[in-house]
């Protein structure tokens, strides 16, 4: 099954599930427990940290949940806040994902020296849930901005363009693997 975030991040192949961590949670779970896919491929755009460029496409299967005041040693979890589905033991982009789009450029580089390179408010939610009801899943995420200062109206001025590209993406990948 194919899901992505839904409001204005919307694809006529996939089943929004929410905005945020929360929304996608609790509606990934209702759809698992109801109707349990065979496999999860989320689709979305993302923000990076600095080594993706603008409309990169980027494929994970692995997340982190860290807030920035943890770059800072302002903040700490008892909690787990990486997770993956990677099997290999090829290295996987880590996409870390918050309710919050980071605006920072300064802080958000510490992301990288964690080996964390894009940020999608969902897919930590999505890899979470997928753990939760052993479903294989992944995340492919086109990039509509650097996460600076410029954030916000970078990814409105990129998200069409990086919806379209994403569809070519994700119906390359069907063609490719049903031939």
């Amino acid at each position: 099954m194919i899901i992505c975030a839904g409001n204005n991040e919307s694809f006529d192949f996939a089943q929004p599930m929410g905005v945020g961590l929360i929304e996608t949670a609790m509606n990934l779970t209702r759809l698992c427990l109801f109707d349990k896919p065979e496999f999860l491929l989320f689709v979305g755009s993302a923000g990076s940290y600095g080594n993706h460029k603008i409309f990169d496409i980027v494929e994970s299967k692995t997340a982190s949940n860290i807030e920035l005041a943890f770059l800072n040693s302002d903040a700490y979890t008892p909690l787990d806040n990486v997770i993956s589905a990677n099997t290999t033991n090829k290295k996987d982009v880590i996409v870390n994902s918050s309710n919050y789009i980071s605006t920072n450029k300064k802080l958000t580089k510490k992301f990288l020296e964690l080996d964390v390179e894009i940020e999608n408010m969902e897919f930590f939610a999505v890899l979470k849930v997928a753990e939760e009801f052993d479903i294989p899943a992944g995340g492919v995420f086109c990039i509509t901005n650097f996460t600076d200062e410029n954030a916000h109206a970078d990814f409105i001025k990129n998200h069409e363009k990086a919806k379209e590209l994403l569809s070519q993406h994700v119906a390359l990948r069907i063609t490719e693997l049903t031939t």
